[in-house]
């Protein structure tokens, strides 16, 4: 009997079938315990921006911890390398002058991210804007506000009432949101939160003009509007930083965590327009933000955020997520074909899912794509995930494309 309890796993079925054991990764290929290699689809899962193997994020986490490894920011302390990430994050943020709230992941981020939104209109005087809206398909990780705010119902379910004051619009249409904030009355509705693309939701693209419809309705009904680039942030979205950047939304927040890091440590942050963050920034204003946790702006993690940008603007990652758009839509387009294949959602970022026409087999073809070397999972309903690390060579998502046509045909 195993000891370790997987997330997101049918714990019987893994102590039946065993475990799959990943012990190695170089680039854009993983290998398990055996020496068998995979090419890994998910990179990860969506955070290996860089590729796995590198040693020089090893090395700045080695240099930073014999100096010193972490310490609280709480208050007035810090780190140097905390600062100096801070200031490296507040360079690239989508809206200028942003500020930096340091978290351990995408959920904390967006924890955070729902917390500020309605301590924000505390301070403006509006304390009941408590109401916070996220869409169907949505998933803004596994913490109360972001289950709450998700729109995957099989995550919700047998928890009970996690937050009150949420909502769920439609994932694709402007006017339910505009319906939904009149019904519940802008006056109570404190923000809108959205994926550039929907990730564990399917990996589905914002429909043409979606993403500036909401971006302007929310300004309009003065309502505060959330970026979730846990996925697509640090350069997956291909071209920018951000896909807030490239879609020019001069988002509220963004939320951020996976490829901060390449997922080599464990960290996030929310990036806070000037507008929220003023209230609390104010001179003497006497505000406290009674919310962190033990890691915000870990020294180590801080340390290898840094290397891992410098890596990613070094080596022009951002225009590789580019290359990587075009090449995986060409090469996995044609899988549409397939009798097994209802279609293929790709062409924003280095970013596709393969949807089976059968949705119940999306799991069974996971396991069937190791038997032909490639990792990968389940994804949304009927869904297989494709989000490679930046570094995989068109060679490769050949390489991918073949592999998955092949398994299809099993």
């Amino acid at each position: 009997m195993g000891t370790l309890w997987h997330p997101f796993s049918d714990m019987g079925v893994v102590e039946r079938d065993g475990e799959f054991v990943i012990a190695r990764g170089e680039g854009a290929c993983v290998f398990d315990a055996d020496g068998n290699r995979y090419l890994d689809a998910t990179a990860g899962l969506w955070f290996t921006n860089v590729g796995h193997g590198r040693a020089e994020l090893a090395d700045a986490a080695a240099e930073q911890m014999r100096a010193i490894a972490a310490y609280s920011t709480f208050g007035d302390y810090v780190t140097p390398t905390t600062v100096a990430l801070a200031d490296r994050l507040a360079g690239i943020a989508p809206v200028p002058g942003s500020k930096i709230f340091l978290t351990s992941g995408g959920s904390d981020s967006i924890e955070t991210a729902a917390k500020l939104a309605r301590r924000y209109w505390v301070e403006a005087g509006k304390p009941e804007k408590t109401v916070v809206i996220g869409r169907q398909k949505a998933y803004h990780g596994m913490h109360y506000a972001g289950t709450a705010l998700g729109g995957m119902p099989g995550n919700t379910q047998g928890y009970g009432v996690l937050v009150p004051d949420t909502a769920t619009v439609a994932w694709d249409d402007v006017e339910d949101l505009r319906a939904t904030i009149e019904r519940l009355g802008p006056e109570h509705v404190a923000a809108f939160f959205c994926e550039p693309v929907m990730g564990a939701g399917g990996v589905y693209p914002p429909p043409p003009d979606y993403l500036a419809g909401v971006r302007k309705l929310c300004t309009e009904l003065d309502v505060l509007f959330v970026a979730d680039e846990v996925v697509t942030g640090y350069g997956r979205i291909g071209g920018s930083w951000f896909a807030s950047t490239r879609f020019g939304l001069e988002p509220d927040m963004v939320a951020t965590a996976k490829g901060l890091t390449s997922g080599y440590v464990p960290m996030g942050a929310v990036l806070v327009s000037p507008k929220v963050a003023e209230p609390f920034f104010r001179p003497d204003a006497g505000v406290w933000l009674r919310h962190g946790y033990t890691y915000s702006g870990h020294a180590t993690a801080a340390a290898v955020a840094l290397a891992n940008l410098a890596i990613i603007e070094r080596e022009g990652l951002l225009d590789e997520a580019t290359r990587l758009e075009s090449t995986l839509a060409a090469v996995l387009s044609p899988l549409a074909d397939h009798d097994r294949v209802a279609e293929v959602r790709c062409g924003t970022g280095a970013l596709a899912a393969v949807q089976l026409v059968e949705v119940g087999e999306a799991m069974a073809l996971a396991k069937t794509l190791r038997r032909f070397g490639v990792a990968t999972r389940a994804v949304g309903v009927g869904g297989i995930q494709i989000s490679p690390a930046l570094v995989m060579t068109d060679a490769q998502v050949g390489e991918l494309g073949e592999r998955i046509a092949a398994a299809l045909d099993v």
